[in-house]
């Protein structure tokens, strides 16, 4: 009895697998119905479940295969051609077979499935131009209008049903009349197919002889045993240091080179070609365009970049979410297609690729792309957001509105779309494995779907760091470089803009964090960064936080090896600042920074996140409030004049004395980064005339583009906020977009063109170079 559970066992497996080759077989084969390697490949599969089910005594099962191979035989002779109808009745009895061996796997029988209409109608569509192809055209609309609720494919199916039994008269209970109608026929398949097979058997062979099944329980234990092993090696390295023996230490190291090998091994037996997962996707494309009538074509690129099997489970239901949403609301149908100028015909492309250690997964669409307007008010009416919000929320944000809970914009509840369920659980899922989700869109040309996702979850390098005596562990993938600043140079060091620090890091302001502060480890009565006196140096690691970098200073840098990921107990699920944990050389647990949550909870991210600031507030509602997402400085000119910069416009803040100020042309110059650099005083371009000489220091906005840089003279630096702009008055002064209010004081925007443009219009022509990109 065993044995024969075994024997089972074995069957379902490789016929799950003959299945999942069927699905994208068969959508193969309708993209080109004359391919003859796809069609024996087909019948090939066919016809070894029905040998295998019927030597185990499956009777349903063999009954429904057989149907399916005596047509799939007739389309292989050329006897019939393959139609629409015929590929939806060969795809209706894979999930046939799918839903016996579903059965006899968890009742070990077929189940009380009725499958004679499907068998009929497989029999009925092996009669070319016959009455019952006739009466196709006619019963299936009639089905479809009577019963609406049904997919295409069931009314078809259905009306093929009726046709043949009206026509054929193929009647409930003839099934073992049929398998001997033509005994010659059937000899003439098997004969056929057993040629078939071996013409294949070479191919077959060394493959089964070359690979084994291993149970994924067991795979888990060895990366489980792997990961100790890990651990333990470093121990030993950490003991090495302290000894000196050379035989030991070469010991210690032909271990070090053993494990990583092993390590390596191992966690190549866990990986897995995301084609797995794709592979399933065009079935999925295919049934939902016949339901909603579009012509829909899946292309792929990268099916051979391999995630380790975990993070291919744990994505799965995600990306099939995002697959069916493309379908649903982004491409339109071939009606709508043709009269925007597009082909009838929409593509969904799936794209995977390496980037930075990690997977990037691309679902694009060539579709009407993601109506922001309708987004917005969407969200108003479910008062997911206020309407004072919408208006200030740049087109990102609101492309990113379609992931908080409960969104949809679908007008019906369908079973596609429209319960507000998915799409948020599809950020949930993604960044529980330490991933991240965005999308972009272009009205009329499409959207794409961006997510980011670790190789693996088990071992992964990382930096140690050292804050307040305590060590943490910072994942190499989000770490770009260490920075260390000597305190005692001038112009090189953190600055404070009003209670902000920024460093200047390679003509960009770089926003920077201390981890005791964010951690809440400092003691008490510390120094705000910056403006500590005692420190001579400061080490800043500088990383990467989806599209955004920041700086993160610490108090020492230690070393980088492999860490073992071990997850937090659900007691520290409010603890965003940590992803796991890990156990060091020395035995002690080291916590493992999570570099987006940090950033989020610090506001470096100006976008839309579950994970939000202490500061943030709440809307009336009790929901989350959309935060700023604009970075934008802050300066004074003349009399209480407050004027905002997008921080994008900027190259670098500098400040001169007044002695360094000259004068070439008629014009105010200072020597700059072995140039000229024309000086223009801002208040004078707008008409707020501020006299900088009467000032010992001269703060300068300097604007660089084509090599050039121009600088603007203002009185003050005030600040670096993040912030949404809102104009509520258009100005008519020259340079000034118009007012807002930001941080409770009424700001006026600069236009930064319209200004520079007054004053130097060369700088605009040179601008408008296709090279030319403000930094």
């Amino acid at each position: 009895m065993d044995e024969m559970d075994e024997i089972v066992g074995e069957f379902l497996v490789e016929s799950y697998e003959n299945l999942d080759q069927l699905d994208r077989d068969l959508i193969a084969l309708e993209q080109d119905p004359n391919s003859r390697d796809i069609l024996a490949s087909v019948f090939r599969t066919i016809h070894t479940i029905k040998g295998t089910c019927g030597f185990l005594g499956f009777e349903k099962l063999e009954l429904v295969t057989h149907k399916g191979e005596s047509l799939l035989s007739k389309l292989r002779d050329g006897v019939l051609s393959l139609t629409p109808a015929r590929t939806s009745a060969l795809l209706a009895m894979v999930d046939a077979v799918r839903e016996m061996l579903n059965s006899i796997e968890t009742t070990q029988g077929e189940g009380d499935g009725n499958y004679d209409a499907l068998m009929a109608t497989l029999v009925a569509l092996q009669t070319e131009n016959s009455a019952t192809d006739a009466s196709i055209a006619t019963a299936a609309p009639t089905v479809a209008s009577d019963d609406p609720a049904k997919s295409d494919d069931q009314q078809l199916l259905d009306a093929l049903d009726e046709a043949a039994s009206a026509d054929i008269g193929v009647a409930q209970g003839s099934d073992t009349q049929a398998i001997q109608e033509a005994p010659q026929t059937q000899l003439a398949v098997e004969s056929a197919s057993a040629a078939s097979d071996a013409s294949s058997t070479t191919t077959n062979s060394s493959v089964a002889d070359s690979s084994i099944r291993v149970d994924v329980g067991q795979l888990d234990k060895l990366m489980n045993l792997v990961g100790e092993l890990v651990l333990a090696r470093n121990q030993v390295l950490q003991l090495t240091s302290n000894i000196d023996d050379s035989a030991f230490a070469g010991t210690t190291q032909r271990l070090n080179t053993i494990t990583s090998e092993l390590q390596e091994g191992v966690m190549k037996t866990r990986m897995q070609q995301i084609g797995h997962v794709w592979s399933k996707f065009p079935r999925v494309v295919r049934d939902l365009s016949l339901q909603l009538g579009k012509n829909i074509r899946v292309e792929m690129e990268g099916k051979d970049t391999e995630l380790d099997k975990t993070i291919l489970e744990a994505i799965k239901d995600p990306l099939t979410h995002i697959v069916r949403n493309t379908v649903d609301h982004g491409i339109e149908t071939p009606a709508k297609r043709v009269e925007a100028g597009k082909p009838a015909e929409g593509v969904l492309t799936l794209r995977a690729f390496h980037e930075s250690g990690q997977v990037v997964i691309e679902i694009a669409d060539d579709g009407a792309g993601l109506n922001i307007e309708r987004i917005k008010s969407k969200a108003v009416e479910r008062s997911l957001i206020t309407a004072e919000h919408a208006v200030r929320i740049t087109d990102r944000e609101a492309a990113m509105l379609i992931f908080l809970p409960g969104f949809s914009t679908a007008e019906t509840i369908t079973n596609v779309s429209g319960r507000g369920v998915g799409m948020d659980v599809v950020k949930t899922n993604i960044e529980k494995i330490g991933g991240s989700v965005d999308v972009t869109s272009e009205s009329g040309l499409g959207a794409t779907f961006k997510i980011k996702i670790p190789l693996t979850l088990a071992i992964i390098p990382a930096l140690t760091v050292s804050s307040e005596s305590q060590r943490f562990a910072i994942p190499q993938v989000s770490l770009l470089e260490l920075v260390r600043i000597d305190n005692t140079q001038p112009g090189k060091t953190i600055e404070m803009i009003h209670g902000t620090p920024v460093f200047r890091l390679r003509g960009t302001l770089l926003p920077v964090l201390e981890l005791s502060e964010q951690l809440k480890i400092q003691p008490a009565g510390a120094l705000a960064l910056g403006t500590d006196p005692t420190r001579s140096e400061t080490t800043v690691v500088v990383l990467q936080a989806d599209d955004r970098q920041f700086g993160l200073v610490v108090d020492g840098v230690h070393d980088t090896e492999e860490i073992v990921v071990k997850p937090l107990g659900k007691q520290f699920n409010d603890a965003r600042a940590f992803s796991g944990a890990t156990i060091m050389g020395d035995g002690s647990v080291v916590l493992i920074l999570d570099v987006m949550g940090i950033a989020q909870h610090a506001s470096v991210l100006g976008e839309i996140g579950d994970r939000h600031s202490d500061s943030g507030q709440s809307s009336d509602t009790g929901d989350v409030e959309i935060q700023a997402s604009e970075p934008l400085l802050i300066v004074g000119v003349g009399q209480g004049g407050r004027i905002a910069i997008r921080l994008g416009e900027v190259d670098r803040l500098e400040q001169f004395t007044i002695d360094k100020i000259e004068f070439s042309e008629g014009k105010k110059v200072v020597q700059y980064r072995n140039d000229v650099m024309a000086l223009t005083p801002l208040g004078e371009l707008i008409g707020a005339m501020p006299s900088f000489e009467e000032s010992v220091n001269v703060n300068v906005v300097v604007v660089s583009e084509g090599g050039r840089s121009i600088g603007l003279v203002v009185d003050q630096i005030l600040d670096i906020v993040n912030d949404s702009i809102v104009v509520h008055h258009k100005s008519g002064r020259h340079g000034i977009i118009g007012g807002c209010v930001i941080q409770g004081k009424v700001t006026d925007l600069l236009d930064i063109n319209a200004v520079i443009g007054s004053f130097d219009p060369l700088f605009l022509a040179a601008a408008s170079q296709p090279s030319g990109v403000l930094s």
